[in-house]
């Protein structure tokens, strides 16, 4: 999965990282799943696993166009957008735009 959103969330040429990111950009991305569940099962084996994860775009400054280009690319990456949350962290003076997403895979085997 974590490719996957590599992948869709990389050519935006922001910083993208699994679940946290140390460095000093003015805008970067994290991402992470939060919630894993099977949604359909075939002979009591799994066979469609939901799964739920946020992407978050912290940004010192305007992050409106980036948040537009994170919501395509996610979109043409085949992600549901859930809901989303306009956040501020007053410790680091860093604005925090949260956006969930569901992806429904299909299990081999």
């Amino acid at each position: 999965m974590n490719k996957k959103i590599l992948d869709a969330l990389t050519p935006l040429g922001v910083t993208v990282k699994f679940q946290k990111h140390s460095g000093a950009a003015s805008q970067y991305i994290t991402f992470h799943e939060y919630f894993q569940v099977g949604e359909a099962y075939e002979d009591d084996e799994e066979s469609l696993t939901g799964r739920y994860l946020q992407v978050d775009i912290w940004s010192k400054i305007d992050y409106e166009i980036l948040v537009i280009q994170v919501k395509n690319q996610m979109k043409n990456a085949g992600f549901t957008r859930i809901d989303e949350a306009d956040l501020y962290e007053p410790d680091t003076r860093i604005y925090h735009k949260a956006l969930r997403y569901y992806y429904l895979e299909e299990r081999e085997g």
